[in-house]
């Protein structure tokens, strides 16, 4: 689904590169507004209690591995109370209670309402997409989740409202929704987090040209202490559209408007791709490699934007539950053993380390008009330079003596040394190179 442009933004402060114009720049050429560690930036989305007990240790353990503490848990109401007072919440219990003892920072989400509850005409086969008929019994489950579960830090409420609320996205209702569960949450557990609903893509309502998110910054959402979230996915990590760099000119201008009206936090609650095989399902096929290879890139981007927090769905594979897009997001396969794109991202933080600050690039020559580039520094004095062109194009550092290049899709490592300056290769997937002063 592509939106329109919300507002024409700077994308870029003023760098170091030479030979380039403005425009270019402006386009190309990326700086970060703040420092990013991250284990504190990057969560994953989890549904632990779908799988087995010998498999979510499995998910957990390669989650550890990779470093990184948040999650997003995925919960359905109706499949949580098929019936009035009737719970099957034996497998959530055990799942939580495995979890527990990683101390992951969670958010968790209930989504659905239940058959007894739902606004669904008599007849219909999709009850739970459409919203409950009294919002106080769904804000009475989700405060006694709250309550049940002590270590989910965050709640947030429903999921993609302005897609699935049947049979008409309504932001009003949904807002009335999200304050009465807050109040309801927060009147049992004061001072508890609450997230909205993460909106899918940029928060477009079929059948209207209105923007949910707008909608609810219209409604007071900044008064309300809520984290504003949303799921911004594309065909491409760049966007819908790779020459318009559509993503990042959407993406930026959502965030500046939502922190503009004074809402503090913003997440991206959902991003990423799947790697299935088709039949195609809104997303072309990419394949393994290719779910690799987007997914950093898009890291890389997202990482110079002003989210506070990003989550990548999915943490795993789903089973014939789920269409047969929705089965291939995972990082991890249904045995808990890891894809293409969970070495890539290990072989990624194992070149950056925990925690990058942001820097100016250095000088080069001869820079590409469809080049990606971000800086940063090290903590130990050491600087990268993650970069990407679709034209394989190169690029000159006349300062820059000796470095290595590293490809975290193949694990390759290339050492550079040239004393007119290194000469970097560039492809269309990120690369990262890294020297000393």
């Amino acid at each position: 689904m592509k939106a329109r442009t919300l507002l024409t933004i700077s994308l870029i402060s003023a760098c170091a590169l030479s030979a380039i114009s403005p425009a270019v720049e402006a386009e190309t050429l990326l700086r970060a507004p703040r420092a990013v560690t991250w284990k504190d930036f990057l969560g994953v989305n989890v549904q632990f209690h779908y799988f087995s007990p010998d498999i979510y240790p499995k998910q957990m353990n390669r989650l550890d591995q990779l470093g990184l503490s948040w999650i997003r848990w995925t919960l359905h109401w109706p499949i949580l109370e098929p019936a009035p007072g009737q719970y099957r919440l034996a497998d959530l219990d055990a799942a939580m209670a495995a979890a527990k003892p990683h101390n992951y920072n969670t958010v968790a989400y209930l989504v659905g309402s239940a058959t007894f509850d739902s606004t669904a005409p008599q007849g219909a086969s999709n009850t739970d997409q459409y919203p409950p008929r009294d919002i106080n019994v769904f804000a009475e489950r989700m405060t006694a989740l709250a309550q049940r579960y002590p270590q989910v830090s965050h709640w947030q409420v429903w999921n993609e409202p302005n897609i699935i609320w049947l049979p008409q996205a309504d932001p009003v209702a949904y807002y009335n929704l999200l304050t009465t569960t807050a109040n309801a949450i927060r009147s049992a557990l004061p001072n508890t987090p609450i997230v909205t609903a993460g909106v899918a893509y940029y928060g477009q309502m079929r059948g209207s040209t209105g923007y949910m998110l707008q909608s609810m910054v219209d409604q007071g959402l900044a008064s309300q202490n809520i984290v504003a979230a949303y799921h911004p996915y594309s065909e491409y990590p760049e966007g819908d559209s790779i020459k318009d760099r559509d993503f990042l000119v959407r993406g930026n201008a959502l965030n500046k408007t939502l922190h503009n009206a004074g809402v503090k936090e913003v997440w991206a609650t959902e991003w990423g791709w799947s790697s299935y095989a088709g039949p195609v399902e809104m997303q072309h096929i990419v394949g393994l490699d290719g779910q690799a290879d987007y997914t950093l890139r898009r890291l890389a981007l997202m990482s110079t934007m002003d989210y506070q927090r990003i989550f990548l769905f999915n943490l795993s594979d789903l089973d014939q539950r789920a269409s047969a897009r929705d089965r291939g997001y995972g990082l991890v396969d249904l045995n808990g053993e890891p894809k293409p794109v969970y070495v890539a991202l290990k072989r990624f933080f194992e070149v950056t380390g925990p925690t990058l600050r942001p820097a100016d690039p250095p000088p080069a020559t001869a820079i590409p008009d469809d080049l990606y580039a971000i800086a940063w520094d090290r903590p130990d004095g050491s600087h990268l330079l993650m970069a990407w062109s679709a034209s394989s194009a190169h690029l000159n550092f006349p300062g820059i003596k000796s470095a290595t290049l590293h490809d975290p899709l193949t694990g390759k490592q290339t050492e550079l040394a040239d004393t007119k300056g290194v000469d970097v290769p560039l492809t269309p997937t990120l690369q990262i190179l890294a020297w000393k002063p």
